[in-house]
């Protein structure tokens, strides 16, 4: 796989705002927003969807025994929770059978 650098976030609002007429200001007020309304979805809810891309979901990891590696002495694992992201099936079958 050819070595290609990544697109970052100035590459990345400068695309939208070619690509919709915005400027590069207004386009990170958007991407802003749809970070703060994730959040507070996710808070609200337990999920988080961008059709066709990605759903976010929150969930809960109970506390567990388990076992540091250096030692092998067991630890206990604290509960916590955690965001994982779901990728859409359209999107996974796009890139992965190009």
């Amino acid at each position: 796989m050819p070595e290609t650098r990544r697109m970052g976030k100035t590459e990345l609002f400068a695309h939208f705002g070619d690509r919709f007429g915005m400027k590069r200001t207004e386009v990170r007020d958007l991407f802003e927003e749809l970070q703060q309304l994730s959040e507070t979805e996710l808070k609200r809810s337990g999920e988080f969807t961008l059709p066709g891309m990605v759903k976010l979901v929150r969930q809960e990891r109970p506390a567990r025994v388990g076992r540091n590696p250096a030692t092998g002495e067991q630890i206990q694992i604290p509960a916590k929770t955690v965001v994982k992201a779901r990728i859409a099936a359209r999107l996974k079958d796009a890139v992965l059978d190009a």
